[in-house]
């Protein structure tokens, strides 16, 4: 079995808790790194390990906020390459538009229900990253 290390950053504590209580109904080994702040996250990402598989991304955060870090992650040499999902409350057309545009890998507007945040967390340990091409079709994730 495989073992994935997820980032996730929010500044919201509930929405961390929500995630991580999720992280624990999905059926793999997951190392779950949580950062309240886009600063935060900047600094575990710049200074390895762990490396994430994956990172869950919000927008709307005081200090650097998701389009931020975003384009910081994007710029470096080094970890351009990680796969980033905005986790967003948001579904409005031009903040998904502007996220694809700066290299978001994946969409997905937060979920109410916890088998939701399953599900959109089983699918972005089923991606192939190395392979997938975000488009307009396959942007944002449908739970």
């Amino acid at each position: 079995m495989t073992n994935f290390t997820i980032f996730y950053t929010d500044d919201d504590e509930d929405d961390l808790s929500i995630f991580a209580d999720a992280v624990e109904s999905v059926p793999h080994k997951i190392n779950l790194q949580t950062y309240s702040g886009g600063q935060k996250l900047l600094n575990a990402i710049f200074n390895p390990p762990p490396t994430p598989y994956v990172v869950f991304l919000d927008l709307n955060m005081p200090g650097k906020n998701g389009f931020d870090v975003l384009e910081e992650i994007r710029s470096s040499q080094d970890q351009k390459n990680i796969p980033v999902i905005i986790y967003s409350t948001s579904n409005e057309p031009g903040i998904i538009e502007k996220c694809r545009t700066l290299g978001a890998n994946c969409f997905v507007t937060k979920p109410v229900l916890m088998s939701d945040i399953v599900k959109s967390i089983e699918h972005a340990l089923e991606v192939d990253w190395d392979t997938f091409t975000p488009n307009h079709s396959n942007f944002v994730y449908k739970y």
